[in-house]
């Protein structure tokens, strides 16, 4: 019942406000929040790549501001330069969000968040790493695969991710199966309406393995982004029934989340990678986690109580 209502308070100015300027809520987002800067995430990713890989996100999103979203992939830099002075450009990636590179500016907003991406894909690549364009809500998906495919032409390695609960996910996993495609499958974070998207948590379920089962039967490399249990078993035997190795897929989860399980993959040999965000504008971020997991709402209910 509370997933809607948080999902609509991440994009509300007023809500953000509220959240933003309470006092104990910075202790809370740094459960899933590497830090402010490059400076406070880096050690954290050092501490991961010792038993796992890691993509960090520098958070921002919907920018509508040319000059912000430069500034968004000269963080970019300065992050993938960082990387490869630390020498972990073999374990460590980037994930990008196009509306944070200007993918919707009013004018010529896909030719710009193109050739950022472009920027940072040089980047990426001159420290030996690999970059994975977010997916968000369902009417940037034609956008974002459409700069895939030409970025893909030049930098092969840059990949993408899928959302199970969209109704058009497994089309797309057939299109994005080929040899060479990185392809991160996740169940969905936005509230989608039931035309475009599967709401029921069975529902999702099934389509998560409807479109699991497609890349793993492909050419490509599967990203398996999911904290259940029962989909983590599932990836496991359609891994072992397509003839993967431990190489040839991995497993994804969130900073700060089932971090116990993350090291027991870690530990039986599997790929597991983590997904660390940070900077200043965890806002959005942090309220899509909290949908996920809206027993979190207890201790942002604490944190108002004692604002001041």
């Amino acid at each position: 019942m509370l997933r809607k209502p948080l999902l609509l308070a991440a994009r509300s100015a007023t809500c953000r406000k509220i959240i933003e300027r309470t006092p104990m809520t910075r202790a809370m987002v740094s459960r899933f929040v590497a830090g402010s800067t490059l400076d406070e995430a880096l050690p954290a990713v050092e501490e991961l790549a010792r038993d796992r890989y890691a993509t960090l996100d520098f958070l921002g999103e919907d920018t509508a501001d040319l000059a912000q979203a430069t500034a968004t992939v000269t963080a970019y830099q300065d992050l993938l330069a960082a990387l490869g002075e630390a020498g972990l450009g073999d374990r460590v990636e980037v994930s990008v969000k196009l509306s944070a590179v200007g993918q919707f500016l009013n004018q010529d907003g896909e030719k710009i968040a193109l050739d950022n991406a472009r920027r940072i894909a040089e980047a990426a690549k001159a420290v030996g790493t690999t970059v994975t364009l977010d997916m968000e809500d369902h009417t940037t998906v034609d956008s974002t695969l459409g700069i895939l495919g030409e970025l893909r032409e030049d930098f092969p390695f840059v990949g993408a991710v899928l959302q199970a609960y969209l109704r058009r996910t497994v089309a797309d996993c057939h299109d994005l199966s080929g040899a060479g495609s990185r392809v991160r499958l996740c169940k969905g974070a936005y509230d989608e309406p039931e035309s475009v998207a599967f709401r029921d948590k069975h529902e999702v379920d099934k389509a998560y393995v409807r479109a699991l089962s497609v890349l793993m039967a492909g050419e490509g490399y599967p990203m398996v982004a999911s904290h259940d249990p029962r989909m983590v078993t599932i990836a496991g035997e359609l891994a072992a029934a397509n003839g993967r190795g431990a190489d040839d897929y991995e497993y994804q989860m969130l900073y700060g989340i089932r971090d116990g399980e993350q090291v027991r993959l870690a530990a039986e040999g599997k790929r597991m990678r983590v997904y660390v965000p940070y900077g200043d504008e965890w806002y959005g971020y942090y309220m899509r986690r909290l949908a996920e997991r809206p027993a979190n709402m207890l201790f942002l209910a604490r944190s108002l109580m004692t604002r001041n």
